[in-house]
């Protein structure tokens, strides 16, 4: 059902419009041009996300933030299989679902560590891919605050949901 939602959304506006007279598909094809200019001012940014992200997982970087975070990511019941989606998610959507799949795969479905991987990654965002996203239309210099502020609330859902997790 969920797959014929925008086809519909789509021609019921079309009809929409031609029922009030006007040009459907000049008007669409105008829509369209307005969204090349902030696609193009939006790109650049996402690159620089994504070549980061892809840096720091193939540097070795990352096992060993990994390595060097697991006790004080324990410490606050966060199991060590679930650190690289931790630390991943506020990077990337995409790497994190790949790391879920990879937990899910491990350790079965149904396992604590699955139940609250999926919990951390429902519950938290892509900080700075959003981030990138949204001052990439700013004027002025984005302040560190946000970050700040998203980062400390990505931790505390994360601890919250592995809270959740322990005691159902």
């Amino acid at each position: 059902m969920s797959a014929y939602i925008i086809p519909i959304l789509l021609i019921a506006l079309f009809v929409y419009t031609l029922i009030k007279g006007g040009k459907s598909y000049d008007i669409f094809v105008e829509g369209v041009k307005k969204a090349f200019p902030l696609v193009l001012s939006i790109f650049p940014y996402l690159v620089a996300v994504f070549i980061m992200t892809f840096l720091f997982d193939k540097s070795g970087l990352s096992s060993a933030i990994i390595d060097l975070s697991a006790d004080f990511f324990q410490f606050f019941g966060i199991d060590k299989a679930l650190v690289p989606l931790v630390l991943l998610k506020p990077f990337s959507g995409s790497g994190s679902l790949s790391i879920l799949s990879n937990i899910m795969s491990t350790y079965g479905v149904d396992s604590y560590i699955a139940r609250c991987a999926c919990c951390i990654y429902g519950s938290s965002e892509t900080v700075f891919y959003v981030g990138a996203v949204y001052y990439s239309k700013c004027k002025n210099k984005p302040p560190i605050l946000p970050f700040i502020i998203s980062l400390i609330s990505n931790f505390v859902a994360t601890v919250f949901a592995c809270f959740i997790c322990k005691i159902l």
